[in-house]
């Protein structure tokens, strides 16, 4: 394995929250090496800063699915509260749509209820 997928899969588990092993194929290698080797790894922006803002392109783009796993992480990492991501919700409404906004929102919901059922 390089350094370059080890730093990676390490920024890989710090983002998401769990350990992050070696996959197989070209799709992972990409995602590990570039995404998150380089990508999330450059200076400037914080993890929760780079989240907030795949938060609302995952909004803009109604991929709910893919955002549930980001707002689980946020919470998980303590970078979102459960009040932050209620307010991220109704923002989110204004800017890419109601009913987009609105899908967002519930999943929030959703994803708060499981985070604070974990925490007990």
């Amino acid at each position: 394995m390089t350094e370059r997928r080890r730093a990676g899969l390490a920024v890989m588990s710090e983002v998401y929250g769990w350990e992050m092993s070696d996959g197989p194929g070209d799709f992972f290698a990409h995602t590990a090496d570039q995404v998150f080797g380089e990508v999330w790894s450059r200076e400037g922006l914080t993890h929760r800063d780079r989240r907030l803002l795949l938060l609302g392109a995952l909004a803009a783009t109604g991929m709910t699915d893919v955002a549930e796993i980001q707002a689980g992480a946020a919470l998980g990492n303590g970078e979102l509260t459960p009040e932050e991501l209620d307010e991220i919700g109704l923002f989110l409404c204004y800017y890419v749509g109601w009913p987009l906004g609105t899908k967002m929102t519930m999943m929030f919901g959703e994803v708060i209820k499981q985070h604070r059922r974990a925490r007990k």
